[in-house]
């Protein structure tokens, strides 16, 4: 059932139950009191009925003895048995204010019964002079019993006085009564009903503010009805609304504001664009003119020269591709090896480079630029800083469903929180590559690039050189 409706009922029960208790009580009360009144009525009734049967009886034993028929001697038998039924409901009247003179009534209805049986008696026996003599006598006795009958209703009358009044006066005082309860009760419902009206008419209140606050585009604002009726569920309803709108607003800023920025990038995206078929002039026009001292140098004996200047000619031309596009093992190891041969010619004998490569896993995909940064960090900060130099190792290993690449050198090392820094893809502000790329965007585009974050390991301890471990799957490799 629904609250409002439960709390409709309840007030509805409220009231039939308070009406029900007055009219109860009232008629209980009339019960009561119309009770009393018709015991005393009674009592009057049945001290007329002993006067009135004492006269019929003396007119039917009038008419019995002007004629002694059976039938006018039984209609004497019946006034005499209701005489008789008479006395026996006026004992039982008795009480103590009225004893004495009630039981002197008893006794006169008695001897008025016997004297009745005597002239019957007479009678029969043709003794006119007794029949007449206990006539006068029974004539008698019943104008005695009708002033005993007026004396007893006198006295009933004034015995009763004091309840005649105080039934008036308690008549008043439950008028009076009733007046007081209705009032109360009248009072007590239109406080409940106040009440009441207050439990609907607040939470509406409530939320026709929040509809106004809402239309004004407040969304920040929460909605409470602390009910439990359908009113709190219609308010808990309207502030999931609320909730979810404002969500919505937040969202469609957040697009706007991601679309204004995409837009923004587009117009950057096309700009670096037109900047980048600026600077890409020169590099070609630097590979050109690379490829034509090459060759003058070839051609004038000087083979080293050829051999240096054929190897930053390949340096350029691997530059000038797309630095996010994906490229194999074999295409990286072999601009690693020009670019060490290019720094071999700077550092002579100081530098000495190794390689042991596995031929099966040089088809495996890499991001371009992957392994010259890394060994360029190890150039810079192995070898170059040390003055007898160092060695740089590239070992390229099949180990299966991955290959393996290690490059390590025999350096100062790296202490612990640099290879934080790097690994957490932080950038070092001492990196200057040739590439512009550095060993922490490095990291970063592997990671992105096999979806792996266990893709590189470094190690390296402080003045025993530093070690480049590469796990890359051949599998993300195929499907580059």
């Amino acid at each position: 059932m629904n609250s409002i409706q439960r709390k409709i009922l309840t007030l509805t029960t409220v009231v039939l139950v308070c009406l029900t208790v007055i009219w109860i009580a009232l008629t209980f009360y009339n019960y009561k009191t119309q009770k009393q009144y018709n015991d005393i009525l009674k009592r009057y009734l049945m001290m007329n009925e002993v006067t009135s049967a004492s006269q019929q009886t003396i007119t039917d034993l009038n008419n019995y003895l002007l004629d002694p028929s059976n039938v006018k001697l039984t209609l004497l038998n019946n006034s005499i048995d209701r005489i008789q039924t008479a006395k026996k409901e006026v004992a039982s009247l008795q009480n103590i204010e009225n004893q004495f003179t009630l039981t002197n009534y008893i006794h006169l209805i008695d001897s008025f019964i016997e004297t009745t049986d005597r002239i019957v008696l007479f009678q029969i026996e043709n003794d006119a002079e007794s029949s007449k003599r206990e006539f006068s006598h029974a004539t008698s006795i019943s104008t005695y019993i009708s002033e005993m009958t007026l004396t007893l209703l006198d006295k009933e009358l004034k015995t009763y006085n004091r309840f005649y009044r105080n039934i008036i006066k308690q008549s008043t005082e439950v008028i009076k009564l009733g007046i007081w309860v209705i009032l109360l009760i009248g009072l007590i419902l239109l406080v409940v009903t106040y009440w009441f009206s207050l439990s609907i008419t607040r939470p509406v209140g409530k939320l026709t503010k929040a509809a106004s606050e809402l239309s004004k585009g407040r969304f920040d604002l929460p909605i409470k009805v602390e009910t439990n009726d359908e009113i709190a569920f219609l308010a808990r309803t309207f502030d999931r609304m609320r909730i979810d709108i404002n969500d919505l607003i937040i969202k469609i800023k957040q697009k706007a504001q991601l679309e204004r920025e995409l837009q923004r990038s587009k117009l950057l995206l096309q700009e670096s664009q037109f900047r980048s078929l600026q600077s890409q002039i020169n590099p070609h026009f630097l590979f050109n003119t690379l490829n034509t001292l090459s060759k003058k140098a070839y051609l004038e004996g000087a083979e080293e020269t050829s051999n240096l200047l054929v190897s930053v000619a390949g340096i350029f031309r691997y530059n000038l591709k797309q630095v996010n596009r994906s490229v194999t093992l074999l295409e990286e190891v072999t601009v690693l090896q020009q670019y060490m041969d290019i720094q071999k010619a700077r550092f002579t004998d100081r530098l000495q480079f190794q390689m042991e490569i596995d031929d099966s896993g040089l088809s495996v995909q890499i991001p371009s630029f992957t392994l010259q940064p890394i060994i360029e960090n190890a150039v810079i900060h192995a070898v170059e800083p040390k003055i007898e130099g160092g060695t740089i190792w590239v070992r390229v290993k099949d180990a299966g469903e991955k290959v393996v690449v290690e490059l390590e050198d025999d350096g100062l090392g790296m202490p612990e929180e640099k290879i934080t820094h790097i690994l957490n893809e932080h950038t070092i502000q001492s990196e200057s590559h040739s590439t512009g790329i550095g060993f922490s965007n490095v990291v970063k585009r592997l990671r992105m690039f096999y979806g792996n974050a266990d893709v590189i390991q470094i190690e390296s301890e402080e003045g025993l050189g530093t070690k480049v471990v590469l796990n890359l799957i051949k599998k993300r490799g195929e499907q580059g």
